[in-house]
């Protein structure tokens, strides 16, 4: 039956009724082909390996030497030849245990040689870890005070100062805590902040000013006052009212400007507290009769192969299905870490090969000819997806005649020049850097004048561009940095 019903008089909906009907449920077989992306075990781990830094691979390949007993170090002497490179970085992944004891290549990785280790070992080589700003002030508080309350209270304020070198506590509250009188606290309070560094222990950034200024004997009232009633004018350039409040030229508020700014508004950032970043290049890229020369640094890495003794077990007789399950899975393990750690080195040598190529400019001449590079040009150039060109570049450095920088860093956005090729953003940062030193303190050039000069430059910029690209560089404005 078939039913036609009208709503509101303008949409028009069929309604089909069904009468009794038989439904059957049944099994049945059917054989269809379907396409999946199967991210397998092996996968994940060469993935793992290719965005891991020179430092965290190195610490990947101990942590599987500790988990997996079929891995070992091989020891081999300085003058052994590198293994010739093979396959592609794209290609497919198929080895087993069966295939690395029947290949019998090398395909592990190089560490020190013994005379490199053994000046390695030297005492030269190992630092001792700087004392913290805490440990430094306890010190200080058991040579400056003399009595176990004063310590007690002493130790209690030490302990409420932040990284920064700032009391984030009050003396009220520190004396209801500890039960001690307020007038203790800050008598001890006071002998803190007189510790180094100076202006630590300060409850503001104007104290903390405002000791600096007096332990450096420049604590003058006019300075007193700009510290106190016009700091944030200070910090905006606004010279004018500050002179026009304290009745001073501009030249005077100038000098003392720059004597406050002399003070530095963090004390305690020169010490401990944040983690210690060691940078080892993994890629060195060297000049050598005018070409340049790309080593992809693995020195550091222990030379991995496979004990050849479990493959007895495999091979004989006698052994249980689950032990002979265990050794299969952890060979097959190992040789995927060491096909992973190769993959990866030739992956960083076809990526840094490619960026040098296109930045041989920048390698001759310097940041002013830097090209404009992403992923695609390169994914392109040698033949991958860009996300494995990303992996790549990921948390790697790489040392070149011009210095050490992040992979990354040689993929940046453009503005188009005037003979209408692409000029790099790092580039024209260095260009208005270099405009800003040269430029007349006593007339400071403004946004607009730096894209007017770049125009005619041949470098098409707006003004919202030069703003956008002097603060990522650093430079302050026109006002803060013109000279009275």
């Amino acid at each position: 039956m078939h039913i036609k019903a009208n709503f509101y008089n303008s949409v028009a909906i069929d309604i089909i009724v069904l009468g009794e009907t038989t439904m059957r449920l049944g099994f049945g077989l059917n054989l269809e082909q379907t396409q999946k992306l199967i991210m397998t075990p092996q996968l994940r781990q060469a993935i793992t390996v290719l965005q891991l830094s020179a430092l965290e691979l190195s610490d990947y390949i101990e942590e599987s030497l500790t988990e997996n007993p079929m891995l070992d170090l091989k020891e081999e002497s300085p003058s052994e030849p590198e293994p010739e490179e093979k396959g592609k970085s794209g290609e497919e992944f198929d080895v087993d245990w069966q295939e690395y004891f029947a290949d019998r290549s090398d395909l592990g990785y190089t560490r020190y040689s013994r005379e490199t280790a053994a000046d390695s070992n030297s005492f030269e080589n190992y630092l001792s870890q700087a004392p913290s700003l805490h440990e430094h002030l306890r010190t200080q508080l058991w040579l400056n005070t003399d009595t176990p309350r004063e310590r007690k209270i002493g130790e209690f304020l030490i302990g409420s100062i932040d990284d920064n070198g700032y009391l984030r506590i009050t003396v009220t509250e520190a004396s209801g805590i500890i039960g001690a009188t307020e007038a203790e606290v800050e008598h001890v309070l006071t002998v803190i902040q007189g510790f180094e560094p100076t202006g630590v222990g300060a409850r503001d950034l104007v104290e903390c000013l405002l000791i600096q200024l007096a332990q450096a004997g420049d604590s003058e009232p006019v300075m007193e006052k700009m510290v106190r009633n016009h700091l944030e004018d200070l910090a905006a350039g606004r010279f004018h009212k500050i002179a026009g409040g304290l009745g001073l030229s501009l030249q005077k508020v100038q000098a003392l400007a720059d004597r406050i700014k002399s003070l530095d508004p963090k004390p305690g950032r020169t010490f401990g507290g944040r983690e210690t970043r060691y940078v080892v290049p993994d890629i060195v890229v060297e000049r050598v009769s005018g070409e340049y020369v790309i080593i992809v640094n693995d020195s550091g890495f222990p030379r991995l192969s496979i004990n050849a003794a479990y493959q007895a077990i495999l091979g004989g007789k006698g052994f249980d299905p689950e032990t002979r399950r265990f050794v299969e899975a952890k060979l097959n393990a190992a040789a995927w870490l060491i096909r992973s750690i190769e993959q990866r080195r030739m992956t960083l040598f076809r990526v840094a090969t490619c960026i040098v190529n296109m930045q041989r400019d920048f390698l001759d001449r310097g940041l002013k000819c830097l090209k404009p590079l992403n992923l695609r040009q390169v994914a392109e150039a040698i033949g991958v997806h860009e996300s494995t060109v990303c992996r790549a570049v990921a948390n790697k450095f790489i040392q070149t005649p011009q210095g050490m920088f992040e992979l990354k860093f040689f993929f940046n956005s453009g503005v188009c020049s005037g003979a209408g090729d692409m000029m790099s953003s790092q580039s024209v940062k260095k260009v208005i850097k270099e405009m800003v030193e040269k430029e007349d303190p006593n007339d400071p050039l403004s946004d607009q004048r730096i894209a007017e000069r770049l125009n005619q430059q041949g470098i098409q910029i707006s003004r919202r561009t030069v703003a956008k690209y002097r603060r990522e560089t650093g430079l302050a404005t026109t006002s803060q940095r013109r000279r009275y």
